[in-house]
């Protein structure tokens, strides 16, 4: 009997309530990392969206320079600017945003002038961001707004 009790103090391992707190610990680590992961994410998005507003705008400028002081839609740019190919089609979806361009040709009421608006393709807890972009060929900046379509008349980022 005493054989027993000495080869059952020797044996090492882990208990059930040991085993069932450390399983509550990690839950709890991954709980918080989906979290904070989420938000990077949606961070990640808009600043990768306000960058491509920027480019896109270099490359109307470029286009225009070049055009007569028309602008180009996504695709034309895809040819002649080299604007990456993601961008094709009418609405291209980019790193979770949904980029709409309008262009209006010159008339004898003004220049023409493009439009370009960057919505996040998803909202809520698992959307891919929360922020709405907006530029136009006469502005110099990049406008922003939270939870709606952003227009000339928000704040700048």
């Amino acid at each position: 009997m005493n054989k027993l009790r000495k080869l059952s103090r020797d044996q090492r391992g882990f208990n059930l309530i040991e085993l069932m707190i450390v399983i509550a610990i990690i839950g709890l680590l991954i709980g918080v990392g989906t979290i904070a992961w989420t938000a990077v994410m949606k961070s990640g998005n808009e600043t990768a969206a306000v960058q491509s507003m920027d480019n896109i705008r270099k490359f109307e400028a470029q286009y225009a320079s070049t055009h007569k002081g028309n602008f180009a839609t996504f695709d034309e740019l895809i040819k002649t600017v080299d604007l990456d190919q993601k961008f094709a089609g009418e609405t291209p979806v980019v790193n979770g945003y949904t980029f709409t361009l309008t262009i209006t040709p010159p008339s004898s009421a003004g220049p023409a002038k493009y439009e370009i608006w960057a919505e996040p393709q998803s909202q809520g807890s698992t959307g891919t961001g929360t922020r709405y972009f907006y530029t136009s060929s006469v502005l110099s900046t990049i406008k922003a707004k939270d939870g709606q379509r952003a227009t000339d008349k928000d704040d700048s980022i």
